[in-house]
């Protein structure tokens, strides 16, 4: 699989779809979906992949064309380790491949795409609470495309969340967060 591929957009999944499919009660989040992968498609594949893996969280799903694939997920368990999970056209799992940190696959231990193996799934309170945050500050009508724990260090300095939203004239903005959720910077991506 293309990982750096898998990882290179970041979109949300309808939380509302995959949670009632799931019959679960946290939010499940996904990233990355081109353009040729439709909501209810994004929702179907998650859920597969989700249930295949044993549970966790949705961080991309792709359309992918790769050995007979038609959709690349990735999943976050709660343990923190990754799983790439390729399904074909009827959303059954053709493989599974574990990405941990310090391992064949990450053997600098820094993930694939190149983030601190430190990097940490958040809670449902926190992305709630950084959403929330990054919503008021890009303005009403704007979506959150994603939000990730920081390290807080180098340039990030003070940030413990990042949040990507898109404004209601299609702007992206990345929002630097602090641990209180108070609001640090707010750039538009050009």
């Amino acid at each position: 699989m293309n990982i750096a591929r898998l990882r290179s957009k970041r979109v949300i999944v309808s939380t509302v779809a995959v949670v009632a499919a799931l019959g679960i009660g946290g939010g499940v989040w996904a990233t990355a979906a081109g353009a040729d992968v439709g909501q209810a498609e994004r929702d179907r594949a998650g859920t597969a992949a989700v249930q295949a893996v044993g549970g966790g969280t949705v961080v991309d799903v792709e359309g992918d064309d790769e050995d007979g694939a038609a959709f690349e997920v990735e999943v976050r368990k709660d343990d923190g380790t990754e799983v790439d999970v390729a399904l074909d056209k009827n959303f059954a799992v053709l493989t599974q491949e574990t990405d941990t940190p310090g391992t064949d696959e990450d053997p600098d231990g820094t993930g694939a795409d190149g983030t601190d193996a430190g990097d940490r799934a958040l809670t449902g309170a926190e992305r709630t609470s950084a959403e929330q945050a990054a919503i008021a500050a890009v303005g009403a009508g704007s979506t959150v495309l994603s939000v990730e724990a920081s390290d807080g260090t180098g340039d990030d300095a003070g940030v413990a969340y990042e949040a990507d939203v898109r404004d209601s004239a299609g702007a992206e903005w990345d929002v630097a967060l602090d641990a209180s959720f108070k609001v640090l910077t707010k750039t538009e991506d050009r």
